[in-house]
């Protein structure tokens, strides 16, 4: 379970700096800070997947759930948003080193 968790915190990482390097190149392209929003880049790369979750969240889900949450953590920086569930993911997948060392019993 651990290597699954490491394995979706790389891909998360993946997509967090590619999502910064875009981010990036049209900052120094337009010459002024330039932050794509999740919902923006996601509604650009996969309409169908983005419209799919949100009727998701309406069938299974209490309205609460969607409008505040889902909706403020798309409206976040998607370079970020991918930081952050890569984060997660890392946290989850991490051993913690023995105290006692290498070649304790």
């Amino acid at each position: 379970m651990r290597f699954v968790a490491r394995f979706f915190s790389l891909v998360f990482l993946v997509f967090a700096v590619i999502a910064g390097l875009v981010d990036a190149i049209q900052s120094v392209a337009a010459g002024r800070p330039v932050l794509t929003p999740m919902m923006e880049s996601w509604a650009g790369n996969s309409p169908d997947t983005l419209a799919l979750v949100e009727q998701s969240f309406a069938t299974y889900l209490p309205a609460w759930v969607w409008d505040p949450g889902a909706v403020w953590l798309l409206a976040q920086p998607a370079f970020a948003v991918f930081l952050m569930f890569s984060l997660l993911f890392y946290l989850a997948g991490y051993r913690r080193a023995k105290p006692a060392g290498r070649f304790a019993a």
